[in-house]
């Protein structure tokens, strides 16, 4: 199977302030070094239409909206997202890589914000058809750390990080459950370490998991 030609989808997902926009960026530059066909993306948003949805559940008031709500606002974003970006560029042989997916929002609204794990897997059927991703990274980092590194972004995209300590903790160790639920698919990184450590480990896991140092010599 030439994996040039077929596309792998990867999401990034961790906590606030965990360095998945950074990571995912690297791995980007380093795939299209290969002459790999990438998208970057991102949840909530990745369209137009999705980038609306976005900017009224990051911003606002922390309980601006009820979990439920917020759950269904996350998944109408998806929706778009995976219909108009994910699925067309999948089919076309591009890779996909993503920033956030489906394990945060079992994170966020399910184990932090009490929404019933049932729902979500429900909604999850019917709006991402079984699209699940090829790899995920959880980039794991003390909350303490991720936070402060979070603050000193100077984003205005801050609804989530208010949320308090205990919601944030809490969802540490639901992305460290999700990966010891689907450990085929999630790989956990420690992101409490320098940027290019990181980003090293990363490459390698994906050149060792997608032989694309065959690949690139074949091609």
């Amino acid at each position: 199977m030439n994996l040039m030609t077929k596309g792998v989808f990867i999401t990034f997902e961790g906590g606030e302030g965990t360095g998945k926009s950074t990571q995912l960026r690297l791995l980007e530059k380093y795939l299209k070094s290969l002459n790999i066909p990438v998208v970057a993306t991102r949840e909530p948003g990745g369209t137009s239409a999705a980038e609306l949805i976005r900017e009224l559940l990051v911003n606002g008031k922390t309980d601006r909206w009820s979990p439920l709500t917020e759950t269904l606002l996350h998944y109408a974003s998806r929706y778009e997202h995976i219909t108009n970006l994910i699925q067309p560029a999948i089919r076309s042989g591009q890779w996909i890589l993503c920033d956030r997916y489906t394990d945060s929002t079992f994170a966020y609204q399910g184990f932090s914000q009490g929404v019933d794990l049932k729902i979500i897997n429900q909604l999850n059927k019917i709006v991402t058809s079984q699209l699940n991703p090829n790899l995920t990274i959880i980039l794991d980092l003390p909350i303490e750390i991720g936070l402060k590194r979070a603050e000193n972004r100077g984003v205005d995209e801050t609804r989530y990080e208010k949320m308090g300590i205990p919601f944030h903790q809490t969802l540490r160790e639901a992305f460290l459950k999700i990966a010891s639920d689907n450990p085929q698919r999630c790989v956990v990184i420690n992101a409490d370490e320098k940027e290019e450590v990181i980003s090293n480990r990363i490459i390698n896991l994906v050149n060792e998991r997608y032989k694309l140092s065959y690949l690139d010599n074949e091609g």
